[in-house]
């Protein structure tokens, strides 16, 4: 950054003579829908919006930007819940919602190349004559864009069986903060050179804007049918998922509501669920019908080993879609019961699943807040939703401190600071937890060699030295975390 930033009027005059009128956006209200992403609580109105159509126009954005020192923040749909595309006050937000194309999709060899403004779930709806779908599949799959997928690297429900957006993407397409295009991976199986597309995906926007991305798609399965059981436990619910998975079978989805979710849900959507269940799992099997018969009978007889009270079977298609509606809207519906909510996002080893729900039951009583508490089971990834009311400034802090406690509890229990949201603003006190400085150091080189200015999504995913070594002497103070390793900052 430079010592004088550059003021807005500099920044437009810039930006202008590159898009058409109507694709520049920069007063207040105007600039104001682009304040936040998902993650609400926290809120910036940037310089300036661009609404680019073509590459070009995002190549010339980015030579422009870099050329004034300005920073770059890419924005999808805005579906993000760690801020992850939180405008810079004094930068440029790029919104890629125009690149909503769907290039071509090759059917011998199954995969799509689509912009990075299509959104996911449209994908699909384009490959379903040909019997192909996408497979990742997160909650906010009507809204979010692949492009957003690829820097999140989001899952989904079906993540289980069919891995993450890494898993399933073959070649992505962008341009560096130099404006300079740039691809990663390869149509083909392989690519030569280092394999860079991993640090891709997952990177939130820090590396490179991304424009263009070729994913894979799946056959759709003959039949699919989902168990909903129900549990009158924490733990008996937690231990079925661990069952499941130790008898050697791999559902194609594999989710987890306690009983404060499951009541939310159900008032909001009337998926059928048992409302006196402390748990309810929701375990799909899909595939021919001899092979989704023969895995719902042997998960039938796991569910009831582990404790299960209740258990129904999707009788058809129509069943199957309400069983997994309710989990589907699980926040829309917590939406409806909390002014707001703060939606966590960490991973633990499955066999924990009931130790870290117990853990957050007691949060809820030390913090004075709500939790209702959603998971992929199956991969142990958390979703609690801290209900609060961001109008309540005590409110908000209890509730940041209540999720970082739950992402610190998650790596004492030998899991990660986040699954799949990112992390965006939201986890940058928690990365300290869960990574050294030297480790935070070597991240940030690894940024700077793509980077060198520091110009995408800064203040982003890695905390600096100085955030780190606070933070965990603070923590060590409480007596929560030892690092001593902090001692010498």
């Amino acid at each position: 950054m430079s010592p004088h930033p550059t003021t807005q009027a500099e920044l437009v005059a810039a930006l202008q003579p590159l898009l058409p009128a109507h694709a520049l956006l920069w007063t207040p209200e105007d600039t104001t829908p682009y304040e936040c992403d998902g993650l609400s609580a926290y809120r910036q109105r940037p310089l300036a919006v661009a609404l680019p159509e073509t590459e070009a126009q995002v190549a010339a954005l980015l030579q422009a930007c870099h050329r004034l020192k300005v920073p770059v923040v890419a924005r999808g749909a805005g579906t993000g819940l760690s801020g992850g595309a939180l405008p810079h006050g004094q930068g440029l937000t790029l919104a890629l919602a125009k690149f909503n194309r769907i290039v071509g999709i090759d059917v011998l060899a199954r995969t799509a190349r689509v912009q990075c403004g299509v959104r996911n779930l449209a994908i699909s709806e384009a490959a379903a004559p040909h019997g192909l779908y996408y497979a990742p599949d997160p909650s906010s799959q009507i809204a979010c864009t692949i492009g957003g997928n690829v820097a999140e690297n989001s899952g989904g429900v079906h993540c289980l069986k069919y891995g993450l957006t890494l898993h399933n993407v073959l070649r992505v397409r962008g341009f560096t903060v130099e404006g300079e295009a740039v691809e990663f991976g390869s149509e083909a199986l392989d690519a030569p050179g280092l394999d860079l597309l991993p640090l891709v995906v997952g990177s939130e926007g820090m590396l490179a804007v991304i424009t263009e991305v070729t994913v894979k798609l799946t056959p759709k399965p003959q039949l699919a049918r989902c168990i909903m059981a129900s549990f009158d436990d924490l733990r008996k619910a937690g231990d079925a998922v661990a069952n499941i998975i130790a008898a050697g079978i791999i559902p194609a989805g594999l989710e987890m509501m306690d009983k404060p979710m499951t009541a939310a849900v159900e008032d909001f959507v009337h998926a059928g669920y048992d409302l006196t269940a402390e748990a309810i799992l929701l375990c799909e099997s899909d595939g021919t019908p001899e092979e989704v018969a023969e895995e719902i009978g042997r998960m039938q007889a796991v569910l009831l080993e582990s404790g299960a009270t209740q258990v129904a079977v999707s009788a058809d298609e129509a069943q199957r879609l309400r069983f997994w509606s309710g989990r589907k809207n699980a926040f829309p519906a917590s939406g409806r019961i909390s002014p707001d909510y703060m939606c966590m996002d960490s991973t633990i080893p499955r066999k924990r699943l009931a130790d870290i729900l117990l853990a957050i039951q007691q949060m809820e009583k030390k913090y004075g807040l709500r939790c209702a508490n959603v998971f992929h089971a199956g991969d142990g990834n958390l979703h609690p939703l801290i209900l609060f009311d961001a109008n309540d400034p005590d409110q908000l802090h209890r509730c940041e401190q209540f999720g970082a406690e739950i992402l610190e509890t998650s790596v004492a229990m030998g899991g990660t600071v986040t699954g799949e949201h990112g992390v965006g603003i939201e986890k940058l006190n928690s990365m300290c937890v869960q990574f050294s400085p030297e480790e935070c150091a070597q991240m940030a080189a690894l940024k700077r060699a793509f980077d060198p200015a520091e110009l995408l999504n800064p203040g982003k995913v890695i905390p600096t030295l100085h955030r780190c070594a606070e933070y965990g002497r603070m923590h060590v103070k409480r007596g929560l975390l030892a690092f001593p390793e902090l001692e010498r900052f």
